[in-house]
């Protein structure tokens, strides 16, 4: 009885053998059935080659048979290209367009379906451009102005009808406090293109305005591009506001809405009556000539004035006249607001870059251009809001 057990013992070891070998062999299988697996396939568009790539090309990455784990994108410039990867992997796009002239390299990392890791770069150049289309942005940077001050941009190359829709997209004004306010095209005194941001109202004192254009890779038209992005801010600062009233010569200061002084002056003739309406003050300068060749009125006079504060492109400016013996008596510029040399300087002082200056009272029915100058308050919000190219 005991040898049926032995035997039937014996007969088992051969057999447990023959299973561990057989486990063995299966997962030596495993491991190199993984290893002999493809790599994801990656596509990156544009793709390497002689040819340029076009310009108004958004960079795309594609994965089958796996997923992106990472795209990384950079330039000849040193910038860094910024994307969105697809919820599942499977693609990644960038979020702008490519910038002519320039070369750019794409680091991918993916993951093939069965686990299988993989890595790869590519580059490619783009086509140069028929013209760099830049800007002048203002304010400038960092600078602190008035609360009547629009965000305005002026461009060096035409910017075609038909491509202001996406230009003013890729335009952002971002306010703290929140305020709201519009994007408007503008045809500036120089005769080039300009598109503006006003807030509905005047600028609460102390907001924080930031300004952001993504604008690299886009087309201008006309053989035009821009070749790069923007970003730049500014802060309103207290609440400075003139009011000239033509009948009475008087030039009345106020500070939060608070009268805190008046000056007598001389505004324009009943030839050549002062431009009503809100203007905003573009600029200032400490001394300069009055040159009147510059308003239509060939060599009258070459008379050197200070402390001008400027308000239309055109020539509407705040300015000492001490030539003028009748200030305060009789209006009898040319246009402009002219005071004694003290008065001038309060007034300089007074009111900053982006103070607003409302002229009432003028014989002067013209309707002063946006363009002419930071005129965006001459029209009323609703006319205004027809100037996007969104409406």
């Amino acid at each position: 009885m005991l040898a049926g057990p032995r035997r039937h013992s014996a007969r088992l070891i051969p057999a447990l053998t023959a299973a561990a070998a057989l486990l063995t062999a299966c997962g030596g299988g495993a491991d190199a059935s993984k290893a002999d697996q493809p790599a994801t396939k990656v596509t990156v568009t544009p793709a390497t080659g002689k040819t340029p790539a076009k310009l108004g090309s958004q960079i795309s990455v594609r994965a089958d048979g796996g997923k992106l784990t990472s795209v990384e994108v950079e330039n000849d410039k040193g910038g860094k290209v910024s994307g969105e990867l697809s919820g599942n992997g499977a693609a990644w796009k960038s979020d702008g367009k490519v910038m002519p002239d320039t070369t750019y390299t794409v680091r991918t990392k993916a993951k093939s379906d069965g686990g299988k890791e993989s890595s790869a770069t590519s580059k490619f150049t783009t086509e140069k451009a028929g013209k760099v289309n830049k800007l002048t942005n203002t304010p400038s940077g960092g600078q602190t102005v008035g609360t009547g001050m629009p965000v305005s941009i002026l461009f060096d190359n035409p910017i075609a009808k038909d491509r202001q829709a996406e230009i003013e997209k890729a335009l952002k004004v971002t306010t703290q406090p929140k305020v709201e306010g519009s994007w408007g095209w503008v045809k500036d005194y120089s005769g080039k293109d300009r598109i503006d941001w006003r807030p509905k109202d005047y600028w609460p004192s102390g907001t924080k305005v930031s300004v952001k254009g993504a604008l690299s890779g886009l087309n201008s038209g006309d053989g035009g591009w821009f070749a790069r992005d923007y970003n730049f801010g500014f802060t309103i600062g207290a609440d400075h506001k003139a009011v000239i009233d033509v009948p009475s010569h008087t030039l009345t200061m106020y500070e939060n809405g608070k009268n805190v002084g008046s000056i007598t002056g001389s505004a324009g003739s009943p030839q050549d009556p002062t431009r009503g309406g809100v203007h905003t003050v573009r600029s200032k300068n400490a001394a300069e000539t009055m040159d009147s060749a510059t308003i239509g009125h060939g060599s009258e006079w070459m008379l050197d004035s200070k402390w001008v504060t400027h308000l239309t492109a055109s020539g509407t400016f705040l300015h000492s006249a001490p030539w003028n013996k009748q200030l305060g008596q009789v209006n009898n510029s040319h246009g402009c607001f002219g005071m004694s040399t003290s008065d001038a300087k309060r007034a300089y002082d007074f009111l900053t870059i982006g103070s607003t200056v409302e002229v009432k009272g003028t014989t002067n029915t013209n309707k002063t251009d946006v363009g002419n100058g930071l005129e965006v308050w001459q029209e009323s919000w609703q006319q205004w809001q027809q100037r996007s190219a969104l409406n």
